[in-house]
């Protein structure tokens, strides 16, 4: 059950957001009845009002004719205030907050299960217990499963890239790492046309969503719904990584997410006593009592019906039906980064000439759908431990099950964590702003994903640049919904990414050989002692760096001008009416770090957008800056 893997984001599942309660649509009514009005029935095309509901609504002949093949006059179709698309990191967020409001009305779709078997966490083990993060990277159970094309500059290698299917999203099965990223990666996002989003305007939706043990000050919350914690183990090897970091000449950071990124440090993580606590748990279950808020699961979302240039709702598959449901209001995606920008693209709305090769008829020519697509790569250096303390004994099946046991009962011990509990950044080289490289130690050894077993005793520290300058693009496959796209992420294609990986090496290296290890350090596993010169080291970035599940970026945000832009400021998507995006595919650039908490930050500030509520600011606040650029430290 003890299984260890490089730390992702977020990414979400399809889902619906809805208007509160069913309504009937017969194409020969159309008018609202508020709940004070006595109940009355209408013939020639019925309209009920119910006390449970605000609001019940009978729909024109013009909108049951929103697209083609509408359902038979008689046809009950459900409407709600939002249909949202995508139960992960962003949707459950915006299904809480949504359903806030009592007179609006929320139905959640989500193309995966939910995230417990009857009700029970320990029954969904493989989920909830920290430690069991590998198993679900393993199979498609909750993951689609995604993989690349060939990637030209890394030796032709396909790339796996695991994105949740499930409630919660890539929240349920990432390795629970809390990283907002830096300061100047919203002010970056400001210059890039996302007006509001710079770092004074996200901070305080950090602080929002945030419940942090340590309790809060300027830049932690302690109220939200998202348990953040430290890691308990204090294991020795965490701490000699932290003090070979200073050894090395780098600070020591309290706090990576508050007001000093730069330095090693103990990381945040989304663990709650013992569990793994994920935007289902945090946002979604908590509420699901609200008699506004309905959820379906196993429902993939094929397309987004229009009436004209206004999205009016979705169409669905479940249990091998095909459904429709209605938005009063709006259409959200939060699908994530390459199921958001798929159903954009399978509904007409992306590059006309694409979609008209796979005779896709377009909504609405919008080239930046699915291109801009930006991800984080890795590679661990991997050193042999000469004392018997890694977690190499603990994944044996005795320890297994003996940890598994511990963790059902009490969820305590080496099963409620994911050990990744320190981490830190630094800057590659002189004269760079901000923190670029990113670590995160493991008293382990990972191979393949955590799908192969680890071999021996041994510790190790991914590593990766942070502001990669390879872009990528996805595209369909076809226009069948069941395909996955095309991905291409262009990795390594630039010489800038090649340079900043083998400081990557460089640098991990030099703080492994600190004195803080001399009581643990043993050969060099990965890359091993023969790897010393540029092009060695070149060759092993290109053989072994794989993702570390961060893709994102491809729903640009930003300016109308723009034109790779495809939502506003307002997340709205441009040239179309009541439908927007919320997730990471809306990121302008990718962040200083993992996705997951920028995410969720994300979709809490959209839902003060979506609402109408004042945005909230903290102007002035201040940021580490490092006392000199000339040196790398």
């Amino acid at each position: 059950m003890l299984s260890l893997a490089t730390s992702g984001q977020t990414g979400a599942r399809q889902f619906v957001t809805a208007a509160r309660g069913r309504f009937m649509r017969d194409g020969r009514c159309s008018f609202t009845r508020l709940p004070e009005f006595s109940p009355m029935t209408r013939h020639m095309g019925r309209c009920f009002s119910r006390s449970s509901f605000n609001h019940d609504r009978c729909f024109s002949a013009t909108a049951a004719r929103r697209s083609t093949s509408s359902p038979s006059a008689n046809q009950k179709t459900p409407s709600y205030s939002y249909v949202v698309v995508g139960a992960g990191s962003a949707g459950c967020v915006l299904a809480n907050r949504l359903s806030e409001d009592a007179h609006e009305s929320v139905l959640l779709l989500e193309a995966g299960p939910k995230d417990m078997l009857l009700g029970n966490v320990q029954l969904s083990w493989k989920i909830h217990m920290p430690a069991a993060l590998t198993y679900n990277l393993c199979d498609d159970k909750y993951n689609w499963y995604y993989h690349t094309l060939a990637q030209a500059h890394m030796d032709n290698r396909v790339m796996y890239w695991p994105r949740g299917r499930v409630w919660g999203g890539s929240s349920s099965l990432n390795a629970m790492v809390y990283i907002r990223g830096h300061a100047e990666d919203y002010n970056r996002w400001q210059r890039e046309g996302a007006e509001g989003w710079d770092y004074e305007h996200c901070l305080p939706y950090f602080r929002k969503a945030q419940c942090h043990e340590l309790g809060e000050n300027r830049y932690r919350g302690d109220s939200g719904p998202l348990h953040v914690s430290r890691g308990k183990t204090n294991h020795p090897l965490h701490q000699a990584f932290i003090e070979a970091g200073q050894q090395a000449g780098y600070p020591f950071t309290d706090d990576m997410n508050g007001h000093q990124q730069e330095g090693l440090g103990w990381m945040d993580m989304t663990i709650y006593k013992g569990k793994r606590w994920s935007t289902a748990s945090a946002y979604l279950r908590p509420v699901l009592g609200r008699p506004n808020l309905k959820t379906e699961v196993r429902c993939l979302t094929t397309k987004i019906l229009f009436d004209g240039n206004r999205a009016v709702g979705v169409e669905y598959t479940q249990k091998g039906q095909k459904k429709r449901v209605f938005a009063d209001k709006e259409v959200i995606l939060s699908g994530g980064a390459i199921n958001s920008p798929q159903l954009l693209m399978l509904s007409g709305v992306g590059n006309a000439d694409d979609l008209k090769q796979l005779g896709i008829a377009a909504v609405q020519h919008l080239p930046g759908v699915g291109s801009n697509l930006q991800d984080h790569l890795e590679l661990y250096i991997q050193q042999q431990c000469t004392q018997p303390i890694t977690l190499y004994k603990a994944q044996k099946p005795f320890r297994m099950v003996k940890i598994g046991l511990e963790w059902l009962s009490q969820f305590t011990g080496y099963g409620a964590t994911a050990h990744l509990e320190s981490g830190g950044f630094i800057r590659s080289r002189p004269h760079v702003a901000h923190p670029d490289i990113q670590f995160h130690f493991l008293p382990s050894q990972v191979i393949d994903h955590g799908r192969v077993a680890s071999q021996i005793e041994a510790y190790q520290v991914h590593v990766g640049p942070m502001r990669s300058t390879s872009i990528g693009w996805m595209k369909l496959k076809s226009a069948s919904p069941l395909d996955h796209p095309i991905l291409q992420p262009n990795y390594l294609s630039s010489d800038v990414d090649v340079c900043e990986f083998r400081e990557c090496v460089k640098l991990s290296r030099e703080i492994f050989t600190q004195k803080a290890f001399d009581p643990f350090r043993g050969p060099e596993v990965q890359p091993g002692p023969q790897v010393q010169s540029d092009a060695d080291i070149d060759a092993f970035v290109r053989r072994k760096a794989d993702s570390a599940y961060h893709p994102s970026c491809t729903c640009k945000m930003g300016s109308p001008s723009d034109p790779a832009a495809v939502v506003d400021s307002s997340v709205r998507v441009l040239g179309l009416e009541r439908l927007r995006v919320v997730d990471a595919s809306i990121m302008p650039s990718i962040v200083s770090g993992n996705l997951n908490a920028p995410t969720i930050m994300m979709a809490e500030k959209a839902a003060d957008i979506i609402r109408g509520h004042a945005p909230l600011v903290d102007p002035g606040v201040p940021v580490y800056q490092p006392p000199t650029l000339a040196t790398q430290r």
